[in-house]
Parts: structure tokens; C-alpha cells; sequence
């Protein structure tokens, strides 16, 4: 038997939390269920103590010095998913909205679902109220609401909706947590040179000049770097932060991004990572916003905006005028050669066939598989490239201070 906590919401919009002990989620939906209740959301729990804690420091949590100004992507996706599951529960809209600002936590999201409410009880569409907070709902997000209404299964979109961010979520999540080994394989690389560096050399150092003798140019070499970084740290270190400031501003401008994106991409091993990252996100944006009655040349554009590699969304504009021509999606898509050959082909077939959006869907899961693998690829050739790395500085620096050595012995010789 496990400890679960629950939220859900009786048939008058009530909303009811708890702990149940019972064998699995399953039982707590049936329990609830049974008792005309729909659930919002059930979390594991170890005891009603520990779940007592938790909610403490939840709480604690959301009204701390720390806590978040903005509305994050994953409340976002709570909002998303809970009031799908209100709407689906027979409530009404501005009715779901005030039981989801009753169970928010965080000032932030309050705010926003206030803001909603209003603006649904003046008389507003929920795609309408969302459009006022642009800096938190994207195009895409606001686009999908406005079909869910417009084909009046605003409940049923709010669940696609709600699992398109979650697959979104899993792929961004799978790359960061692939990348974090890596880096702190730099981070060490880094800090073990310094190390050396800074403490070791400097000893040697006056032992050196003890010696009265010409140290050979490797020594010498190691020796001026050790004294620039023991003595000018806190300017490498600005430098540092100036130049990631620098390469930032730069960046953010449209054409000189292009370029970098598109200089990534010809990479071998990263490039492959980011192609096949982008296009599961291209393939599953565009799958659902079709699925929800978008145009494709509306979808298009929105899906456009939703990608971070510019150069894989530039040449979309390229296939969205052709489509405007007439000249169909799949193939044009295909003659930009920045797109998997795979991907491209599979959507040649599915709009031949009709079945664009069903195939598109296909693309987006054989993508996200894909990623795992290019992930697995891209570490298999980086992690020992940096360990070669940190062992070629440390036996460059060994192998000068020992060259310095030899010399000394030779002079006492």
C-alpha cells in the first residue's frame, strides 16, 4: 500500500484534496470516481506526515525571497492539463478558472488566472483573454484555443494541448540531463589546470630561479601562464563574462543567429542532435495544429515561430511561398536540403495520401526516438575528446616542470 495525495472536483465545482492508502493511482481515480469526483491531480506520497512536510515546504516554497516572479512552462502545463480536465467535468469556463485560482500556489499564476477570469466574464473568448498575455501564451498555445473554440471541443484541444508541452518538456529535458555529465567533465578540466597552475607551478618557480640556469622554453611557458592566471584571475574572469555578454548581444541579431545556426547544423555530431531535435518539434507543433483545424499555411507560419534554429526556420518562408503557388508542402520542404531526407520523404507520402497530419505525427515519435540516439552518438565522441583534453594540459604541464628539473640536476652535475 502507498500514501497518495489528490485534488479533484465534485459535480458543483467544489474542490475537495486529500490522501488516500490504496495500491496504485488507479484506485484513487475508481475511489474518487465513485464518489462523483473528477481528479485533477494525484502525487505518491511516502506518509501524510511526509506529505505534510512537503506541503510545507511547497508552500514555503512559492512565497520565499527565491520564488519566481513570471509563470513558468510547467504551470503553464498544469493550468493546461487541469482545466481540460474541469472542462471536461461539465463546468463552466469562468466557473473551471475560479477553481484553478483557488488551488494556485504562486502569486505569479494567481495573478495571470485572475486576469483570464476577468477578461472570460467580460465577455471575452478564452483565446482573447490569453492574447492579453502574450508574454506568457505563445501563438501556437493561443492559436490551438481559438480552433478548440471555433469547433466547439475547447476541452478536447486543452488535452492535446496539455500532451504536446509534455512530450515538448520530455525532449528538452532528455538533452539536459544527457549534457550534464559532460559538463561537469569541463568543469573539472578547468578547475584541475587552474589548480596546477596557480599552487603547483609557483613552487617550482622559486626553486627555478634558485638555479640560476636558462629554463627550456616549455617550462618557460608554463611558468608566464601561471603567474598571468595567479595574478590576473579576477580579469580572466570578467573577460570571460564580458565575451558570453558579447557573443549574446550578437546573437540576438537575426542574421548573424542565422549564420551560427546554420554553422551548428554542419557539424557533424552536434548538428545531428539539433536537425533531429528540430524537426521532432516541427513535426509534432505542425501535427497538432492541423489535428485542431488549422489552415497549413496558418500552421506553417506558427510552427515557424515556435523553432530555435533559424536557419532550419528561414527556410520555411521559402516553402510557405510555394504552398501559397501551389506547388504543395512535402516537396518544396525537401528541396531546402536542411531537413531530414527521412522526415521529408514521410511527409511527401502523407500529404500524396491525405494522411499529412497522421504522418507528421509519426515523423514527431520516430524523432524523439532519434534524438536519443544522435544524443548517444554525441557523447560517445565528446566525453573522451575533453578527457584527452584535460590529460594533454596536465602532461604538457608535468612534462615542463620536469624538463625544468632535469636542467637543475644537470647544473649540480
Amino acid at each position: 500500500m502507498a500514501y497518495f495525495s489528490y485534488k479533484a472536483v465534485r459535480a458543483g465545482g467544489e474542490v475537495v484534496t486529500g490522501m488516500m492508502d490504496v495500491p496504485s493511482e488507479r484506485d484513487v481515480v475508481d475511489r474518487l470516481r465513485d464518489q462523483s469526483m473528477m481528479p485533477i491531480s494525484i502525487t505518491a506520497g511516502a506518509s501524510v506526515a511526509a506529505a505534510g512536510r512537503s506541503g510545507k515546504s511547497g508552500a514555503a516554497k512559492q512565497g520565499g525571497i527565491f520564488a519566481s516572479k513570471k509563470v513558468n512552462n510547467d504551470q503553464v502545463m498544469s493550468f493546461t492539463r487541469e482545466l481540460a480536465t474541469l472542462l471536461r467535468a461539465g463546468l463552466p469556463l469562468d466557473r473551471a478558472l475560479e477553481t484553478l485560482i483557488a488551488l494556485a500556489e504562486a502569486p505569479p499564476l494567481i495573478d495571470l488566472l485572475q486576469g483570464i477570469r476577468d477578461s472570460v466574464r467580460g465577455g471575452k473568448a478564452l483565446s482573447q483573454a490569453l492574447e492579453n498575455r502574450s508574454d506568457v501564451f505563445s501563438r501556437f498555445y493561443i492559436n490551438l484555443v481559438r480552433a478548440g473554440e471555433a469547433g466547439g471541443a475547447l476541452a478536447a484541444v486543452l488535452t492535446r494541448l496539455a500532451e504536446t508541452m509534455e512530450r515538448n518538456k520530455e525532449l528538452r529535458e532528455s538533452v539536459k540531463s544527457a549534457m550534464i555529465y559532460p559538463t561537469i567533465l569541463i568543469m573539472v578540466a578547468i578547475v584541475s589546470a587552474a589548480v596546477i597552475l596557480v599552487w603547483v607551478v609557483p613552487q617550482f618557480e622559486t626553486t627555478f630561479a634558485r638555479s640560476g640556469k636558462a629554463l627550456p622554453m616549455m617550462t618557460q611557458i608554463v611558468v608566464v601562464v601561471g603567474n598571468f592566471v595567479k595574478d590576473w584571475w579576477w580579469a580572466i574572469m570578467a573577460g570571460l563574462v564580458g565575451a558570453v555578454m558579447v557573443i549574446k548581444r550578437m546573437l540576438a541579431k537575426p542574421n548573424i543567429r542565422a549564420r551560427w545556426d546554420a554553422w551548428i547544423l554542419r557539424r557533424a555530431r552536434l548538428g545531428d542532435v539539433i536537425s533531429r531535435s528540430e524537426t521532432a518539434r516541427f513535426a509534432r507543433t505542425l501535427s497538432t495544429l492541423l489535428a485542431n483545424g488549422v489552415t497549413l499555411l496558418t500552421a506553417l507560419g506558427i510552427t515557424r515561430d515556435t523553432m530555435t534554429n533559424m536557419k532550419m526556420a528561414g527556410v520555411l518562408d521559402g516553402v510557405i511561398m510555394e504552398l501559397r503557388e501551389g506547388r504543395g508542402f512535402g516537396r518544396p520542404l525537401a528541396s531546402t536540403g536542411v531537413y531530414p531526407k527521412l522526415a521529408t520523404q514521410m511527409i511527401v507520402v502523407g500529404e500524396e495520401s491525405g494522411q499529412l497530419e497522421e504522418m507528421l505525427g509519426r515523423v514527431a515519435d520516430i524523432y524523439d526516438r532519434e534524438v536519443q540516439t544522435a544524443i548517444k552518438r554525441f557523447l560517445a565522441f565528446l566525453e573522451p575528446l575533453i578527457i584527452l583534453s584535460l590529460a594533454g594540459v596536465i602532461f604538457f604541464i608535468v612534462l615542463a616542470i620536469m624538463l625544468g628539473v632535469i636542467g637543475m640536476t644537470d647544473v649540480v652535475g
